[in-house]
């Protein structure tokens, strides 16, 4: 709700109250412009120049801005303006004519320059590089344009000088002044000053503030001759305050620069042979080219730590719904196996025929109600691992292991499962005996579930390959190779994800998706790492890597 719509709802005392503080403020805004004007105007008179900083432009245009977006505020304000503006110029000793030209090229200015914010920054926003950049790109560079191109041509064709020289004055000066004044006014809002009220934050900003006007004078007002001094402090504000002390340091070393310049103090009066228009035009190069890069630098730092808020925040929301995830696998699945125990125990003695004569039928269907819930006790059991693995609780003995005797264990283990009936087996051994630091219990965890895989995936009929090797002197890589289809490029990103199954939910393989994300966790908790080779026709290749151990 702005604040004509505000005014509207409340009684007709606050109303004339607020009414009353409004026109109060415009014509302070408006008694403000026409201070600039005149002081601009003697200043750039007393150097024999036109105005090099306009910062009446400025102060105008963000006035006009904090103001309600309504039309009856737009054309009030626009008279204040006006005759502000015509006021200023009259002080001066200007003729009407030189009044009325001056007064309409300063209003297509402003209203051009209100009229691109509102359009490409209608939030005002300063402190984002989005708007930051959208406000630089805008404003101060298209709003002196046609006006300095109207003032100019009327100029040119009274005979006041040259239209190329001129319309360049002009430009620099007013978008000087509207980029300075705009970015310090718009940037210190209302958070900023809040900031300030904290005593180590105030005293920060005061101290480089300072400083940086205290090294500006020296710089500009001396024999010092030195203006990149000032680019390391004016990289610490922006650092340290952002924007909005970015925006008050580029506040400070305009108008100390361009005055100097002008009055012939400065680096800009070294350079022979120079008039004092091209030496103005110099110390305007600088600052844009300078310092105002400065802004976008403060703002890409505030872009940089508002990423990182929400990264860390992302971060928190993610952890604290991996933590309860993972609690809810711990109780879902302590809940399954006790009554998954039960069934087993109860269909053992079906089969047996400890409950009563059995059919072979019904002996049959025993036997599957145990293989299934087996598996079922199984699945429980990696859902156990896995939200203790994710919970960081799963206890490993790290002790020196043969890696030989953990893949004959294995291999023979699952060489008897019916699916892997007719495979070839081959262990590709290293000379020497190979002995890794690890938990025996959980690396022979890993090593089923990789060999389990293998078989699972692997073509029928075809080869599973275990592999030792030491990768250098302190390492050692245990290998399960498979000659399967292979795993597709665009699916290899998600192998490790829990309960993705790479889109084999509707195949014949059974399987959870657990297996591979509880072997990589497990492998990570010994201190090793896994990682895998992949190309479709051509199977896939996992690998451990472990800590070398000792023989005991």
């Amino acid at each position: 709700m702005t604040a004509i719509d505000a005014s509207v709802a409340l009684p007709g005392a606050t109303r004339s109250e607020l009414g009353s503080a409004r026109t109060a403020a415009c014509l302070l805004a408006a008694l403000l412009v026409c201070v600039l004007v005149v002081a601009s105007i003697e200043t750039s008179r007393s150097a024999g120049l036109i105005a090099a900083l306009w910062p009446a432009a400025g102060v105008a245009m963000v006035a006009w801005l904090k103001g309600p977006r309504t039309a009856q505020f737009d054309g009030a304000f626009a008279l204040f303006l006006a005759a502000a503006y015509a006021t200023g110029n009259l002080l001066v000793g200007n003729t009407g004519p030189q009044i009325a030209m001056f007064t309409v090229a300063n209003m297509l200015e402003v209203g051009t320059a209100v009229w691109l914010v509102r359009r490409f920054n209608p939030a005002l926003d300063l402190v984002s590089l989005r708007g930051l950049g959208r406000f630089l790109a805008t404003a101060p560079v298209l709003a002196p344009v046609p006006a300095g191109l109207f003032a100019s041509a009327v100029l040119a064709w009274t005979g006041k000088g040259d239209f190329l020289s001129m319309f360049q004055t002009w430009w620099f000066g007013h978008a000087l002044g509207i980029a300075v004044i705009g970015s310090v006014a718009l940037a210190w809002r209302t958070p900023v000053l809040l900031a300030l009220r904290q005593p180590a934050k105030a005293a920060e900003a005061a101290a480089l503030l300072g400083a940086f006007a205290a090294l500006t004078w020296v710089v500009f007002y001396t024999q010092a001759a030195a203006p990149f001094l000032l680019v390391p402090l004016l990289l610490a504000i922006s650092a340290r305050l952002r924007v909005p002390g970015a925006a008050a340091a580029l506040l400070i070393v305009t108008a100390v620069c361009i005055y100097a310049t002008m009055h012939g103090y400065g680096p800009m009066h070294l350079a022979p042979g120079r008039e004092l228009p091209e030496k103005v035009r110099l110390a305007q190069l600088y600052l844009i080219f300078a310092c105002l890069p400065m802004l976008p630098i403060a703002a890409l730092l505030n872009e940089r730590d508002r990423l990182a808020e929400a990264a860390r925040a992302g971060q928190a929301r993610a952890e604290a719904a991996s933590a309860g995830k993972s609690r809810l696998l711990a109780n879902v699945s302590h809940e399954i196996k006790s009554p998954v125990a039960g069934i087993i125990g109860i269909g053992e003695l079906w089969a047996g025929g400890k409950l009563g004569p059995v059919t072979p039928m019904q002996e049959e269907m025993s036997e599957m109600l145990v293989r299934t819930a087996r598996q079922i006790e199984t699945l429980a059991t990696d859902l156990l691992d896995v939200a203790r693995a994710e919970a960081g609780s799963v206890s490993v003995n790290l002790r020196p292991v043969d890696l030989d005797g953990v893949v004959e264990d294995v291999r023979r283990t699952v060489a008897m499962k019916p699916e892997a009936a007719g495979l070839k087996w081959i262990v590709e051994r290293c000379d020497d005996q190979v002995v890794a630091l690890a938990d025996s219990v959980r690396l022979a965890q890993v090593v089923t579930n990789l060999a389990t895989n293998a078989v699972k995936y692997g073509a029928p009929g075809g080869v599973v390959i275990f592999r030792l090797s030491r990768p250098s002197f302190d390492t050692v890589r245990l290998e399960v190779a498979d000659k399967g289809p292979g795993i597709r490029p665009e699916k290899q990103a998600e192998l490790f994800e829990p309960f993705n199954r790479l889109g084999m939910e509707k195949s014949t393989v059974e399987g959870h998706g657990i297996g591979l994300a509880l072997a990589k966790r497990l492998a990570e908790l010994q201190g090793g790492r896994m990682g895998f080779e992949s190309a479709p026709g051509q199977g896939a290749r996992f690998w451990i890597d472990l800590k070398a151990g000792t023989k005991p």
